[in-house]
């Protein structure tokens, strides 16, 4: 019975063993690592109004002799457009003071546009093409003021959440002045910052 119990204690100690040293358990589970989410892409969606400044420049030439220049011009628009997804369709109203000497006493003073504009929704960014009613307003050489038309094309990026700048190249043909037989075309190029909403 003595060897018995001794047995028995030596294999108890045996089994024992190994679970006071540490034991041989299951290995342990390497860590999960997860990866960082990407920063979600802004919402770039062109539906609603905007206002904004520009500056841009103006060239005019008319079919009177000795009138036609060019300078700057300084101007306010305001806009609402509509994104459909792929497409965008937008209206609105621009006007530009402008002091350009045209020669003969007559100054080219202002012009202002009402017009519609749509284009392809690039995401950040949008290409459109513009056309509209114009009006151009001068002083002085008494050929007075002219409605008329104008065509051309922009480009439209937003720059943060809420502010976008653009360019914008117009072609504009006026012949109704108040001096009978006095046409003019005007090429105006201008930059803007616009603020949506």
């Amino acid at each position: 019975m003595k060897h018995l119990t001794l047995i028995a204690a030596g294999f108890s100690a045996l089994i024992a063993a190994p679970a006071l040293a540490g034991g041989v358990g299951e290995p342990a589970e390497p860590p999960v690592t997860v990866a960082p989410s990407a920063p979600m892409a802004p919402d770039n969606n062109w539906t609603g109004f905007s206002v904004g400044a520009q500056l841009g420049y103006g060239d005019v030439s008319t079919n009177a002799a000795g009138v036609g220049g060019d300078d700057a011009l300084l101007g306010l628009r305001a806009y609402y457009d509509y994104d459909f997804g792929n497409f965008i369709l937008g209206g609105g109203i621009q006007y530009d003071y402008a002091d350009i000497d045209l020669g003969g006493g007559i100054t080219a003073d202002s012009v202002g546009r009402l017009g519609l504009r749509a284009g392809v929704d690039l995401g950040q960014n949008w290409l459109y093409g513009t056309a509209g009613f114009a009006q151009a307003q001068t002083s002085g050489g008494g050929i007075g003021d002219s409605d008329g038309w104008f065509a051309g094309a922009g480009y439209e990026v937003f720059v943060a959440q809420d502010i976008t700048v653009g360019a914008e190249v117009l072609y504009h043909e006026f012949d109704d002045f108040d001096a009978a037989g006095v046409d003019a075309d005007a090429t105006t190029g201008a930059i803007s910052v616009n603020f949506r909403f």
